[in-house]
Order: structure tokens, then sequence, then C-alpha cells
């Protein structure tokens, strides 16, 4: 078996291979063929000894905030093996080469949606909230009003209002991806809007752009919901402009679907007549896995005081076996590199005040973990300074809306 990146014809057959493996129905697959061939994305394969190609994965680019500061980032997909290879171990084979290259890259870290979370753990990752669905009626918002004014994006307007609201919003959420223009052009375009229906708003307030709602109209029978796809505002008023703008489609709509980062709770929120009849669901279908543990701990933010000592175990990426010393204003290395099977920290005299393996360091690292949490996992234990590493690993709002 051969890993490598893809070029050429190499990438239209991978394309193939994602079309049959994700149920993708394709009139004309030779008419992709060009775009297939001149596309730019990290493309990988694993080849069988014919050179035919048994698996491709994606590693898509991104810059995802973790506590206000972009960092380097993949975002994972089209993970896809066709069926007379599978069981053969040819997605191993890819991350057994893509992990240690993308941390030569400079990557941070990595995430991706799973068909089956423990089918990713074995290669780093660990689960995520990313965001949490609310489920209303418009009338339940009867007591939010927004009278700013409201103005509706059409293709072919800019996106600058969208770009304002969203570079106040996003750095406050972690894993949320620093956009380019382009980028949000993405979100908020469609190509057949009342077919698609699928509508972008942007809400002022004196001129300024507070807030913006995309989303989706979604045919159902006996009523229609409204789905919220996205949302951002640039401060407190901006939320409630959402609500009260929300509240509008009473006549319209039976259910509002309502996306909100993961860490802030609708139901502790809101005045409602009967809040019984809000309806939240989490989504565990997010997993991240740390790429360069050294980085992401010097981007992570931390009391001036910090001070302790991390030892951390990674099967895949043997860069980030080693013990480091956490500061407030650096990280520092301590001792050699080890091998992550062994069970005692040779690389150094003392226990480390914080043993643990990369996939709780992810969780814990972008705030999707308590302390009092990641100490009933298994591969975690706390020596000492336990107190500092509570305030180090606290809880925060992670908001996931890029789809890859």
């Amino acid at each position: 078996m051969e890993v490598r990146k893809l070029t050429g014809e190499e990438r239209f057959a991978a394309y193939l291979t994602s079309v049959y493996c994700f149920h993708m129905r394709v009139e004309d697959v030779e008419a992709k063929r060009e775009r297939q061939l001149n596309a730019t994305i990290e493309d990988w394969g694993a080849f069988d000894d014919n050179n035919t190609l048994m698996a491709r994965i994606i590693n898509n680019h991104y810059d995802f905030y973790v506590d206000g500061t972009a960092v380097k980032a993949g975002g994972i997909g089209a993970v896809s093996t066709l069926p007379e290879y599978r069981n053969s171990g040819a997605i191993r084979a890819i991350f057994q080469d893509l992990l240690p290259s993308v941390y030569a890259d400079g990557e941070v870290i990595s995430a991706l949606y799973p068909f089956k979370h423990e089918f990713y753990r074995k290669f780093g990752y660990e689960t995520v909230i990313g965001w949490s669905k609310y489920s209303l009626t418009p009338g339940l918002l009867c007591r939010y009003r927004f009278d700013g004014t409201v103005t509706k994006w059409n293709p072919g307007d800019p996106v600058d209002d969208f770009m304002t609201v969203y570079n106040a919003f996003a750095p406050q959420y972690n894993m949320a991806h620093a956009r380019t223009e382009e980028q949000m052009l993405e979100h908020v375009k469609v190509e057949k809007e009342y077919i698609d229906r699928k509508f972008s708003y942007v809400l002022k307030q004196d001129g300024e752009p507070i807030a913006y709602v995309i989303f989706t109209d979604i045919k159902n029978d006996p009523d229609a919901i409204l789905k919220v796809e996205e949302c951002a505002w640039t401060c407190r008023d901006g939320f409630r402009a959402v609500l009260g703008f929300l509240a509008r489609f009473e006549a319209d709509y039976g259910t509002i679907e309502l996306r909100l980062p993961a860490g802030i709770d609708l139901l502790r929120i809101i005045v409602t007549p009967n809040a019984y009849d809000v309806k939240e669901t989490v989504f565990p279908n997010f997993m991240v896995r740390v790429i360069n543990a050294k980085k992401l701990l010097e981007s992570i933010r931390k009391p001036s005081d910090c001070d302790f000592t991390i030892r951390i175990t990674d099967e895949m990426i043997p860069e980030n076996n080693r013990t480091y010393r956490v500061l407030s204003d650096r990280v520092e290395t301590v001792g050699e590199r080890f091998a992550a099977d062994e069970e005692s920290a040779a690389d150094t005299t003392q226990k480390a005040d914080l043993e643990i393996n990369v996939r709780a360091l992810g969780q814990l690292a972008i705030g999707a973990l308590t302390m009092d949490e990641a100490m009933l996992r298994t591969d975690v234990t706390v020596n000492a300074k336990e107190e500092m590493l509570r305030r180090v690993f606290i809880p925060k709002k992670i908001y996931v809306v890029e789809h890859f």
C-alpha cells in the first residue's frame, strides 16, 4: 500500500470514490472532471499494489479561533473507502502519513464530523459539543421586539455588514473560523433563492449593523419550519434584535429551529410565557484533535501565575510525546521525547502535575471539558496543582459553523 497526496487524474478518481460512498446522485460525472483536475485542496489517497485508489481523505484549511487567537487548523472531510478495500487499514495508513505532515506544516488542531466516534478516536480525535439547537414557536418570543432596520441580502450585494458583525462575534467562540469575505459569501449565497428557500438578513440600529440571521425555509406539514443556519451579534442589543426579528414570523412558521453556540443556554436567558415549550438538543457530531500540543498550550489563555507541568501521550504524532512546563507567557519542553506506550514518565525525575492523552487535551484546551469531567476519564491523571489546573482549563463557549 502507498499513501500520497493526489494530483491530476487521481483527484477525479477520488471524487468518484466519494460520489459512490456518500450516496451522491450525479447525472454527468464527466462534467465534474475538469473542476477536480484543477482543484487545489489537500487531497490524500491510499493505493494498492496495482496503483488503484483504495481510499481518500481531504484536509481542508482553516484558521480556527482558540481563546481569541486564530490558529492554523485542518478540517478533515470526504473520508471514504471503496467497499472492496474496507477493513484493509487504508484510512489508518493515510492518517499515519497525514497527521505528521500537517504537524510539519504548522497546523495546531484538526477537526472532523464523525460517522462513528470510536473509529476516529483511534486516530486521536475526541468528541466536542459544538452547538445547541432550540426548537420553539415564534409566539414564545412575543416579548422581544426589534424596531431597527432590517436589510435582506440579494445576490450581487456586498457582505461588508455580515463581516462587521462576524468579526466582532467570532473571536469570542472557540472553533469559529476567521473568515474572509469570500468565505462569508459562501454562507449567504444561494443558487435558486425561491427553490432553495434560503434567506439572509442584516439587522441595524442607528445605521450600524448589530446582528445578522441566515435561515432556510423548510416545508413541513402542517406548519413550515424556520431553520436558522447561522446568526451572530455584536452586543446584547444585537442578540435581542435576533430574537425580535424571529418573533415577526409567528404567522408564517409553526417552529423555529435556532442554532446557538455551546455555552449559551437560551433557557437561562429568554423571557417566555412557557419555558417548557422550548426544546433543546445538543449535537455531539464534531470531534477535535491536537496536532501541535506545544503551540496549542501557548495559544490558550492562562492566569498570570500559571505554572504547571503536563505530560502528553499521542499514538500518532511522536513530537507531542513530551513533558512541558506551562507558564503564563511561554511553554517550555522538559526532557526528551518518549514513546507513547511508556508506562512511566521516564524523561522526568518526578511525575508531571498533569498526565493526559492527546484526546482529552484537545477537549480541555478548547473548553469543551471541565477538570471535574477530565478527572473522571481513564486517560487523565492529576498528580499535583489541581487548583491551578482548574483555573487554566475552564469551560468556554464553542461555536462550530463551518461544514467540511
